[in-house]
């Protein structure tokens, strides 16, 4: 049988997708969708449960830690905002999902107690601050710069998943399941904002 010569690529009406091509753009943009929606959600956790707290007896201080936290966490979302527009990134489409998931998870733990609050915070920190580590060691290469302030980011994570341990976290009523319950909450939040 006849080898058929190449055909000649200049009468190739369409150009072929080359592997690869674009995977670090839609990399770095999966990246940059699913920790702002991480961040959007944290900010609304705290929010609610500042809500919660502001204003009752003997509650100043967890208030005012819900405040920090959340202040905090507006910093990280205001940088992820602005990585969005300069990228031309959209938001998950999920967002409004996660508004109302974070505003009724942080209610729902401020009203169970302090400690149900300190648990919800040791839960989602964790969980962030591990998908901070990972995404650090996958940019350390690649984009230093991103990784150096996710790094940053993630100190504050750990920070704020520690003051929740030091207050009691891992003594709220049925700490192992609403522990577990959000972690999973989280994790799946993760693989549903890189995608959509």
């Amino acid at each position: 049988m006849p080898v058929r010569p190449a055909p000649d690529a200049a009468a190739r009406p369409v150009r072929l997708a080359h592997p690869g091509r674009g995977a670090g753009r839609r990399r770095r943009a999966e990246i940059l969708r699913v920790d702002h929606a991480g961040e959007y959600a944290a900010v609304h956790i705290y929010r609610a449960q500042r809500a919660v707290f502001e204003g009752r007896a003997g509650k100043d201080a967890i208030a005012a830690d819900m405040r920090e936290m959340q202040a905090q966490e507006a910093v990280h979302l205001a940088r992820f905002d602005a990585l969005l527009n300069a990228e031309r990134v959209r938001p998950t489409l999920m967002t409004p999902v996660w508004r109302l998931a974070a505003l009724g998870l942080g209610a729902g733990t401020a009203l169970l107690g302090e400690k149900a609050a300190h648990a919800c915070t040791e839960a989602v920190e964790s969980v962030i601050e591990e998908h901070y580590a990972e995404q650090i060691s996958e940019l350390a290469d690649r984009d230093p710069e991103l990784a150096a302030e996710l790094s940053k980011f993630r100190e504050e994570e750990l920070a704020h998943h520690d003051h929740a341990v030091d207050h009691g976290s891992r003594e709220a009523p049925g700490y192992g399941l609403l522990s577990a319950v959000i972690k999973a909450g989280c994790r799946a939040a993760i693989k549903i904002s890189e995608r959509v």
